[in-house]
């Protein structure tokens, strides 16, 4: 096949440091521009349907789910600003006039702590997995993605996954980061380490199968674009549209899993919003049992369009610039090599 195979892209002159770098570009570009989508969705709902004290609700900069905790009587949070909204685009347009422009990324820079370096560790540890599996798998080295795309998905999650936790514990107890060490001592102390990979498994279920999904269609996706168009090397257009297709396909197929996830989340957040122990929450297919029996089969796939919506950008923006990102080191890494030869043979 034409164009860069998935040995070749983590191989061919990039360090991982240089990968950490662009991995940090992509992810900050794709909340900047996801953000807005989630901050103009979340007035709506809480439009429709206002949010009480210690309600939680789900918001996604383009790079991780994180549960926010509703401020207690706090009238003038972001979330619970006044307006009235006649639709998506009349939010934007009176959110911009009435706030200014920065509000439509209100309530990012406290998640960016934890999802920017969430996604640097999970693109860097995809490419170094990647190139060392499609050595060790030999003729099979095509399956390589798929292998290094759940590995790497899991290792980004069991790091972060403690950390996001003790961040919502933080949100809704109204704790200063000074007390950060106290959290940590009365939550094992109570509850024990595995306490604070609570929720991992609902995360797990949801985000592993993705990765697998995203990174092997999305290599088979960008080599195939690149024998069309007969070219070696992946052009932006060529990783955009295939980060955006294998996204795309990857979100449908995992929203059951979605939807429990978020559920589960909502529900840990708020009994943690009410200082109650969160052991209750239930599994993820007795939770998948009950929407069932609420909603039908449907339920489960529930909120597919406003998911693909997020996620099909997202996957496109953060892949295609990533790309770019190590394309750029790529050639200044030869640039460099090639500098001092062209020199001494002039």
């Amino acid at each position: 096949m034409s164009g860069q195979g998935p040995a070749s892209s983590a191989s061919d002159g990039i360090t991982p440091l240089q990968q950490m770098a662009a991995s940090c570009s992509g992810a900050i570009l794709t909340s900047l521009f996801v953000t807005p989508l989630d901050v103009v969705k979340i007035r709506l709902q809480a439009q429709r349907n206002p949010f009480p004290k210690g309600k939680c609700f789900v918001y996604c900069n383009g790079l991780m789910d994180h549960i926010c905790v509703c401020e207690n009587g706090n009238s003038k949070a972001w979330y619970k600003a006044p307006g009235h909204f006649n639709g998506t685009l009349d939010a934007f347009v009176k959110i911009v006039r009435g706030e200014g422009i920065k509000a439509l990324w209100s309530g990012l820079p406290p998640t960016l702590v934890m999802a920017v370096p969430a996604t640097v560790i999970y693109f860097t540890c995809y490419d170094q997995l990647c190139a060392a599996l499609s050595v060790r798998l030999g003729d099979h080295a095509q399956e390589a993605p798929l292998m290094a795309g759940a590995l790497a998905r899991v290792g980004s999650v069991t790091v972060i996954s403690p950390l996001e936790l003790i961040r919502t514990k933080l949100q809704s107890q109204k704790q200063s980061y000074r007390e950060l060490t106290d959290c940590i001592r009365s939550a094992v102390q109570s509850e024990g380490w595995q306490s604070l990979w609570r929720g991992l498994g609902p995360t797990l279920l949801r985000d592993v199968p993705f990765s697998a999904m995203y990174w092997y269609n999305y290599e088979r996706t960008k080599s195939w674009l690149c024998e069309r168009y007969n070219t070696r090397k992946p052009t932006f257009t060529i990783t955009f549209i295939s980060g955006a297709i294998s996204g795309s396909f990857a979100s449908i197929v995992t929203l059951p899993f979605d939807v429990v996830k978020t559920r589960r989340q909502v529900e840990m957040g708020e009994l943690q919003a009410k200082n109650l122990s969160s052991q209750v929450s239930s599994s993820t297919f007795s939770v998948m049992r009950r929407i069932v029996a609420q909603d039908g089969f449907g339920g489960l796939f529930a909120g597919y369009l406003p998911r693909l919506i997020k996620v099909a950008p997202a996957c496109a923006i953060m892949i295609s610039t990533y790309e770019f990102g190590k394309a750029f080191f790529r050639e200044h890494n030869q640039e460099r090599i090639l500098g001092p030869l062209t020199t001494s043979n002039t």
